[in-house]
């Protein structure tokens, strides 16, 4: 991200300080919690920070309230219900980790909406310099990487991690950030998809429904309203 980005050091301002902070707080619960609770429940609670989005984006944005939005949201996450279904168990302190990222997770979301551009870009790649220097006392000692380790993390962090964000960052610009958390939304239903593909595995069909659900509330949500209409508010 450095090398393509080349961000400057920005203004510390606030919004620029809660992104950069809730960007790192947001990898690192997410982490935490697969790790404390089952995959299913980590991704679903984490998503759950759509909704904070929906109701904060007027406070913090000055977006509007759209029914349309709500609904989406709903439908969205009765979809992710029903596509985790039989995946879902007592997480305990996972849960509530993974809860807490669903709140990191909505707060970057509003909070690169806020600084976009220049000030977005240097948080999500700052970001990951802050996340780096948390993290490095709790791996120092375990750093070992065999030649598989290594290239599956240099592809994780080019392609699904900054590649990923530079699209996001580039799409936030243009559609509201209740809209942008909603289309992240197609993000795990995806998952099956890819392990379909790579490993052979067919999806349960309560999944493929949730699946189904999920994408049509993302597309219906993304058609009903012309793009125009989402641009940017002014700072």
């Amino acid at each position: 991200m450095l090398l393509v980005f080349r961000p400057r050091i920005p203004r510390l301002t606030p919004a620029f300080l809660v992104a950069l902070v809730s960007y790192a707080a947001c990898l690192t619960t997410f982490v935490v919690a697969t790790k404390w609770t089952t995959a299913a429940n980590a991704i679903f609670l984490q998503y759950s920070g759509v909704v904070w989005v929906l109701l904060l984006s007027p406070v913090v944005l000055a977006e509007p309230f759209r029914a349309r939005d709500a609904a989406a949201v709903a439908v969205a996450l009765g979809g992710m219900t029903l596509f985790f279904t039989k995946q879902f168990s007592h997480g305990g302190r996972g849960d509530i980790v993974a809860l807490l990222s669903g709140v990191f997770f909505a707060g970057l979301v509003l909070f690169l909406r806020k600084e976009r551009d220049a000030g977005a870009v240097a948080a999500v790649t700052y970001g990951n310099v802050l996340t780096a220097a948390m993290l490095l006392p709790f791996v120092r000692d375990d750093l070992a990487l065999s030649g598989r380790s290594a290239v599956l993390l240099i592809f994780l962090g080019v392609f699904q991690l900054a590649g990923a964000y530079a699209l996001f960052l580039r799409g936030l610009k243009h559609v509201t950030a209740t809209k942008a958390a909603i289309i992240g939304m197609a993000e795990p239903v995806a998952n099956p998809l890819w392990v379909f593909l790579l490993v052979g595995e067919r999806p349960a069909l309560l999944s493929l429904l949730g699946g189904a659900i999920v994408l049509g509330a993302i597309a219906w949500r993304t058609l009903s309203t012309p793009t125009r209409l989402a641009v940017a508010p002014p700072d």
